[in-house]
């Protein structure tokens, strides 16, 4: 879309957003962070949409743009100026015309740049807001001045809450924790260290048949142990992400023993730690749906915890839009696969350095692989001819690398490749 097509459209759609919003009055709950916003959205609308009509944000969803396509109901329109022109007019449809609107809407509020979630806030201005967690290098630190800039920016998000609103924010890392101090007043914080109000304890793999099957933990909060099991997706985000939604389900009048029944049925969104079924036996971890530093350390500590299999392979694609912190970041990964894997494969030219570390840490270089940026579906053809039911795959690497291409060449049914991996539509499949 034209730049300035897109600004009158971001204009016009954002104004039928407000009128929305004005004439339906729904409960809103946003959520921002720089990992973990689309699991935790994902979460909170599963405990939220038993018995209300509640709609999210589709995707990520989570720009000036898909903030508002979100609110109205819309989808989007891409590069066909024709689409566009339907969206406006079926956002005119939305507040002219009386229409079964949702009680309850979870939107995803993202930072590219300085300022974009105080434009948004300000408007929206939230019930509920989630901040999930903002590491040392996060995805789109490129774009600011610091780790603390992006912060500050996130932030904005609790400024603008309703005057009898809530933040439910992750209590573990820095910088949410000085976001907490700030507001804690309206604050409820949840993680793994124990001053947080909603804190999981013995937090680990689950396993079927000697096959892990997903995660379980205790919530601990009011003097109550509550159980809760995660099936279909592994690692310490996807327990954030269900505190969090624990939480929320608590601020939204949802008891906490129904808020676990529904995250026990949720299902796990494609590309984010998702376990799928390999040829030859193997499982693969697919975390494709993008990447940054801390989530790839998470990633890589998940694969170490794994019992059962004697080989663990990782697949990594270069990380994005970290500008100076791009080296250092690749090569603590590179360092830490060392540790744990008995093949590294890496994909893209930033992704070299991985390689590089791992070599000069002790990984063989007849154990390192190396790719092009576009080379995951070789890569994936390739190690399909190696792989049997005692092979573990973690595939992870940024959205533009196109991972999930490596994915499809590795699980045991490719004929439902559309449902189970991500960026499988036809929109994406033209790039």
């Amino acid at each position: 879309m034209q730049p300035l097509l897109k600004k009158l459209v971001v204009v016009i759609l954002t104004w039928e957003a407000q009128m929305a919003l004005k004439r339906y009055q729904p409960k809103i709950i946003a959520v921002t962070g720089s990992a973990g916003k689309t699991t935790t959205k994902d979460a909170i609308f599963a405990v939220l949409s038993d018995g209300r009509y509640v709609r999210k944000s589709e995707k990520s969803y989570n720009s000036e743009l898909g903030v508002p396509l979100t609110i109205l109901g819309l989808e989007s329109g891409w590069g066909s100026p024709w689409r566009w022109f339907l969206n406006i007019l079926k956002g005119f449809v939305v507040i002219a015309r009386p229409t079964d609107f949702p009680q309850w809407l979870v939107l995803e509020v993202g930072a590219d740049r300085p300022g974009d979630i105080r434009s948004i806030a300000k408007w929206l201005k939230p019930n509920i807001a989630v901040i999930t967690s903002i590491p040392d290098v996060p995805v789109h630190v490129e774009f600011f001045n610091s780790p603390q800039a992006l912060a500050n920016e996130k932030k904005r998000l609790a400024e603008y809450l309703r005057h009898d609103g809530i933040l439910v924010i992750n209590g573990d890392d820095v910088h949410t924790k000085n976001i907490h101090k700030e507001f804690e007043s309206i604050a409820v914080s949840f993680g793994f260290e124990g001053q947080n109000a909603f804190v999981a304890t013995e937090a680990g793999v689950q396993y079927e048949n000697k096959r892990p099957v997903g995660m379980h933990f205790y919530s601990n909060h009011s003097n109550t142990k509550l159980s809760v099991s995660l099936f279909g997706a592994l690692g310490k985000p996807r327990v954030y992400a269900a505190l969090a939604a624990l939480a929320v389900a608590e601020a939204a009048g949802v008891p906490q023993e129904a808020a676990a029944d529904a995250l026990r049925a949720w299902a796990p969104p494609p590309g984010r730690m998702r376990i799928l079924e390999g040829l030859k036996g193997s499982l693969i971890i697919d975390d494709t749906y993008n990447s940054s530093p801390a989530a790839a350390q998470s990633a890589l500590d998940t694969l170490k915890e794994l019992k059962g299999f004697k080989k663990k392979v990782a697949a990594l694609g270069d990380m994005l839009e970290l500008g100076r912190f791009s080296k250092d970041a690749h090569m603590a990964a590179g360092k830490k696969a060392t540790k744990i894997v008995n093949k590294l494969i890496t994909v893209g030219f930033r992704a070299r350095a991985t390689a590089e570390s791992a070599l000069d840490n002790g990984l063989p270089e007849i154990d390192i692989l190396q790719y092009e940026q576009n080379e995951a579906e070789r890569a994936g053809r390739e190690l399909k001819l190696t792989v049997d039911k005692n092979t573990i795959v973690l595939v992870k690497g940024s959205q533009g690398m196109r991972m999930e291409k490596m994915v499809a060449e590795l699980i045991a049914d490719p004929l439902h490749a559309e449902e189970l991996l991500v960026r499988q539509d036809a929109d994406w499949k033209d790039r």
